[in-house]
């Protein structure tokens, strides 16, 4: 059976046994119609089952989960009550959202918009994202702007990137170990746009695919509606078990495999040299395209940082690894400015996906990424030290107030992931939201539902106080329930 991937036919209907797959265990255990219109419902925000499409018939469904239809028939009336599901007689019963509601992904983007439900100030711990630095940013648009012109006098359609840009990212990748040249880099709207044209190009749906478990929550939603099947690969908090990374690549021959390797998201984690060696001999014996996401590599805040895994490769054995990579992590998320590394002749491929959904990149997007590309060695290391105080603030509030969790400090990265030693974290996610603070829960993290419910991924991307205040409300959140006001000043307006 195929789970962890989004369920949308031709006909936009998912069959009884499809949906039962993708249920977890412990409702198929005790199937109560309230667990099963609770764990549709995650379906559904999670964007596991697409919005508008048919349920199977009650009688089917009771069928499949081993339930009575009375049960079936229960939980669609839950839903229809909540506005996720709509039924017409004749038509079936489809699923959609309720009014004031956004599928997760979007939602997690929105964060907490500055207020709670009543009016709180809300605290958003859902985005692994610093804000831009100060002063860099606006020097950056200063140096831009008397080259627009130039451009200007152009039809600014740069497919490939401009060429100013692709050699400031191919040299960047020569400094740090890896031979590039600028026909080898491809300029991308982000890293997630890079990722999503790679799985164009290279997957069909139905292919194998292979990730880490947990992984980066954007990347899994690009392989469900891309209608991939997914395997996985255990990242726990020892780090990757590579004999079954091996294990899983020889058994399944998937087309991919995505990793994180730098700073593992949402672990923190660092895979070893030794294991990247193995990974990159074990995915070319098998033919696998192995794409690498190094959007957090520079975050290196208690150890160098690491040298492009493509980079460990013997001369030629490295044609089958793509990296991706971004300054929305190092500089801004507002700048869409991502790239694409890899052979020339699958950049130009991937250039011709790129013009069937896009054509370009934004001119000035990319301009002002070169004075911050140029100035990254020197910038960075004092976001780093920021960082660095931000994580021993989160880590002093969680001691604080929740002693009873559990996390390790990564090395790198932007958050914690913390284990809350029980399975409560959609719960908890959605208390802690009545009260204005917005956070990962685990399962949004998993390859198969209902997994890593006993997780939360926290950031430490907001000022200590802000950490403080969040923290509290989940802490309060976690013990009764019960939403706290807010222990800061409420400002008088809002923009």
């Amino acid at each position: 059976m195929a789970t962890g991937r989004v369920v949308q036919t031709a006909d936009r209907t998912i069959g009884s046994r499809q949906l039962a797959a993708l249920l977890p265990a412990e409702v198929l255990a005790r199937p109560g119609y309230r667990a099963l219109a609770d764990a549709v419902r995650t379906l559904i925000l999670d964007g596991r089952i697409a919005l508008h499409v048919r349920l199977p018939a009650e009688r089917e469904l009771a069928e499949a989960v081993g339930a009575s239809r009375a049960t079936v028939t229960g939980a669609y009336d839950l839903l229809r009550e909540s506005g996720y599901v709509r039924s017409r007689r004749g038509s079936g019963t489809w699923t959609e959202l309720p009014d004031g509601h956004r599928p997760v992904g979007a939602h997690a983007l929105l964060g907490a918009g500055g207020y709670s439900a009543d009016g709180d100030p809300g605290v958003d711990l859902a985005i692994a994202a610093m804000g831009a630095p100060e002063g860099s940013l606006a020097d950056a648009f200063a140096r831009a702007a008397p080259l627009l012109p130039r451009f200007a006098r152009s039809p600014g359609y740069h497919p490939f990137g401009l060429p100013d840009l692709r050699t400031a990212v191919a040299d960047r990748f020569t400094r740090r170990g890896l031979p590039t040249r600028p026909e080898q880099i491809l300029v991308t709207a982000g890293a997630q746009q890079a990722f999503s044209l790679v799985v164009s190009l290279l997957c069909r749906a139905g292919d194998r695919v292979v990730t880490e478990n947990p992984t980066y929550a954007n990347a899994l939603d690009a392989l469900r509606h891309a209608r991939l099947r997914t395997g996985s690969i255990a990242v726990s908090d020892a780090g990757w078990d590579m004999e079954i990374a091996e294990s899983t690549l020889r058994q399944t021959v998937p087309r991919l495999a995505y990793v994180i390797p730098d700073f593992h998201n949402p672990t923190g984690a660092l895979m070893p040299p030794e294991q990247r060696l193995r990974l990159l001999a074990a995915t070319r014996a098998t033919g696998t395209w192995l794409v690498v996401d190094e959007t957090i590599a520079d975050i290196a805040l208690d150890v160098p940082a690491p040298a492009p895994l493509a980079s460990l490769a013997p001369r030629g054995g490295a044609d089958h690894v793509i990296t991706i990579g971004s300054l929305s992590k190092t500089h801004w998320g507002g700048l869409r400015v991502g790239w694409v590394r890899a052979t020339a002749k699958m950049i130009t491929e991937l250039t011709a996906v790129r013009v069937s959904a896009d054509m370009t990149g934004s001119v000035l997007d990319q301009l002002v990424a070169l004075p911050l590309l140029d100035g990254m060695e020197r910038e960075l290391p004092a976001r780093l030290a920021h960082l660095r105080s931000q994580r021993e603030a989160l880590v002093a509030s969680l001691q604080r107030y929740t002693p009873e969790w559990s996390w390790q400090v990564p090395p790198g990265g932007l958050s914690l992931w913390v284990d809350l030693g029980e399975p409560v974290s959609s719960a908890l996610a959605e208390r802690a939201a009545a009260a204005g603070v917005h956070i990962g829960r685990g399962a949004r993290f998993g390859v198969d539902p209902g997994t890593f419910e006993h997780r939360l991924r926290i950031p430490y991307t907001l000022p200590a106080e802000r950490l403080d205040e969040g923290v509290r409300r989940l802490a309060s959140a976690f013990r009764d329930g019960v939403p706290l006001p807010p222990a800061v000043e409420r400002p008088h307006w809002v923009a």
